[in-house]
């Protein structure tokens, strides 16, 4: 490197905010703090603190940080950080959407942000409305007769769904043994059905992506307690079969469960219960703009029949005269799935979504988000393979095949969307597609900004042609290159030694 290119780095060090850990940037005798002088008869630390909780080690190795240091540190870290406010995210099944600032509003007004759980019921009038009005709106948009808003994320959801499946087939006299899971449901609901004591099989899917009717009448016998369908599955496809498949199931005694995850192309235009379903899962990240992901807090509501509403998660709120009590009394329910009523700040976020759009908007955001997947199917789909074409709902799967033949893969081209400001899509899954792209757009993007990402997927695949070995290097422009994913895989660094330049 040259003098002047070696001046330009070191002035400009601040400004690519290519950020050292904190040990690194660590200088000894700085501090953020200063305590005054002592002005009372000092005493051992031991005499008011039981000293089994205090530290046997003097903290050498800690950093030793300024305020100054430690602002700038964590603030230019969040500078590096992709959200949906600062552009596109692209991610099927998950529908990351934007999060209307009046929920966070709502969600924060001292009555409701600062109640304690255990407040008494006669104290915690309007925050019990709020529940009760949310589960009847969720009916509503439903058509199912009843709510629980206990379960703190979608597959919390499945899991509470398939409790009360197996806890209705006890009191028939037999839970039976096996649930059916579609090829194109959601990966969690395997696991739901097994943490309730079932075996999972397999349906398949025909060559339209929708669920092989045959092959469930094949498998539909009287030791299967429920198909769990995801609906639109995740090829984006609605199940206009699902009347038939309903009709199936309950001929032979079992349930059908509705995975609602992606209940966001269906608000205001379909009720699932019209369908024949017993019950289903919401997740109010996805439908209904709460904040989505890092493992929660979350909610996944469950919509059931009558039939099943005895079976509900205690306890439930009975509104009637005006006034909000509490009911323990469900010698059928299946108990308690959250402590208290679920994450109460996340509910109110939720109601507040569904009051301020209204029927008509709720109607208006499904249609916008079935009608931007679409757009970016059809501009695409002479770029990209789309294994089963045709119309799609709130999102459309692409494979890497016709990229494979110049050695890109569908990890390349992820990679290189980073470089055009892109979050990449949600990559192989569903697993029936090899190489899958599942790219959801949501109702909130603009058609200029679809545009935008089209472009880009466009120009990717003119590099995957005319420069495939150095799209196989992206990213080029992130702070961080792309990392060895083998190494990472088999070697992980799991921790930081302190006073140790090695890691292990």
């Amino acid at each position: 490197m040259s003098d002047k290119k070696s001046r330009i780095t070191k002035a400009t060090t601040h400004v690519t905010q290519n950020e050292g850990l904190l040990f690194e940037v660590s200088r000894p005798g700085r501090t953020g703090y200063s305590l005054p002088a002592l002005d009372v008869p000092e005493r051992p630390t031991e005499t008011f603190i039981d000293g089994k909780l205090l530290r046997t080690d003097d903290l050498k190795g800690m950093p030793e940080l300024s305020e100054v240091d430690v602002i700038r540190h964590f603030t230019r870290l969040s500078t590096w950080n992709y959200s949906v406010d600062t552009g596109m995210y692209p991610l099927g099944s998950c529908t990351m959407k934007h999060n209307p600032r009046i929920n966070e509003r709502v969600a924060r007004i001292e009555g409701f942000a600062n109640l304690h759980p255990l407040t008494p019921v006669e104290l915690a009038q309007g925050a019990l409305e709020v529940i009760a009005r949310l589960e009847e709106c969720l009916a509503k948009i439903t058509g199912l007769h009843a709510v629980t808003l206990q379960p703190a994320a979608g597959a919390h959801g499945e899991m509470t769904g398939m409790m009360m499946i197996r806890a209705a087939l006890t009191d028939r006299g037999n839970p039976r043994k096996k649930v059916l899971i579609p090829d194109s449901a959601h990966g969690t609901n395997p696991a739901s059905a097994v943490i309730c004591g079932y075996t999972v099989e397999t349906v398949p899917s025909n060559s339209d992506g929708l669920t092989d009717l045959e092959a469930l009448k094949r498998e539909m016998r009287d030791d299967v307690a429920a198909l769990m369908l995801t609906n639109p599955n995740t090829l984006g496809k609605f199940e206009r079969n699902i009347e038939e498949i309903c009709r199936i199931v309950h001929d032979a005694g079992g349930f059908v469960y509705m995975d609602g995850a992606n209940m966001n192309a269906l608000v205001g235009v379909m009720k699932p219960a019209a369908s024949g379903i017993d019950v289903m899962h919401m997740n109010l990240h996805k439908t209904f703009s709460t904040p989505h992901g890092g493992g929660g807090p979350g909610a996944g509501p469950v919509a059931v029949t009558s039939a099943l509403e005895p079976y509900l998660p205690y306890p439930r709120i009975v509104v009637a005269g005006g006034r909000c009590t509490v009911d323990f009394d469900r010698p059928k329910s299946v108990g308690r799935v959250r402590a208290n009523f679920g994450n109460y700040g996340m509910l109110t976020r939720a109601l507040s979504y569904i009051l301020t759009f209204g029927d008509e908007g709720l109607r208006e955001m499904t249609e916008t988000a079935v009608l931007n997947a679409n757009y970016i199917a059809e501009k695409l789909k002479t770029t990209y393979e789309v294994p089963y074409p045709g119309r799609v709902m709130h999102e459309v799967v692409f494979s890497d095949k016709w990229q494979t033949r110049h050695g890109v893969k569908n990890s390349d081209i992820s990679k290189r969307l980073i470089d055009y400001g892109f979050y990449p899509p949600t990559m192989s899954f569903p697993l029936i597609v090899h190489g899958a792209m599942m790219v959801e757009p949501t109702e909130g993007e603009s058609r200029a900004e679809l545009d935008l990402f089209i472009d880009a997927m466009k120009s990717i695949d003119a590099e995957a042609v005319e420069e495939p070995e150095t799209l196989r290097r992206a990213p080029h422009s992130t702070k961080v290159g792309r990392l060895d994913e083998v190494a990472a895989a088999r070697k992980p660094v799991l921790k930081w030694r302190l006073n140790d330049d090695s890691r292990a």
